[in-house]
Order: structure tokens, then sequence, then C-alpha cells
């Protein structure tokens, strides 16, 4: 089985850019302290930074 990744928002997109509100969007974050799992890619990798402000990972 491939490696996950576990991102839980953490802070509010709102306020924020219509990039980064997609992003998260993107990542399946639609409500405050939802946690997804996700494979580790560099996709996903790239997204997460992007908005890292507002998520905490777990590997």
């Amino acid at each position: 089985m491939s490696e996950t990744i576990t991102v839980t928002q953490i802070k509010s997109g709102i306020g924020s850019t219509k990039k980064i509100r997609a992003t998260l969007v993107g990542l399946g974050l639609t409500k405050m302290y939802k946690t997804v799992l996700r494979k580790d890619t560099p996709e996903i990798r790239g997204m997460i930074a992007k908005v890292q402000h507002l998520v905490r990972v777990e590997e």
C-alpha cells in the first residue's frame, strides 16, 4: 500500500484568495477541522505547501 498523508484544516479560508480556497477544495477540505487522507504524491505535497498556513499535516 502506498504512503498516505493526513491533512486537517485548522484555519478558515475566509479572506484568502480564490486560488487558495480552490486548493483547499481540491484537497477535499471544505470545513474547519475536517480531516482527509491523501496519497503522498508530489502534486498533493505542492497543494499542501500552498496552504500550509491553514492546515496541519500528519504522516
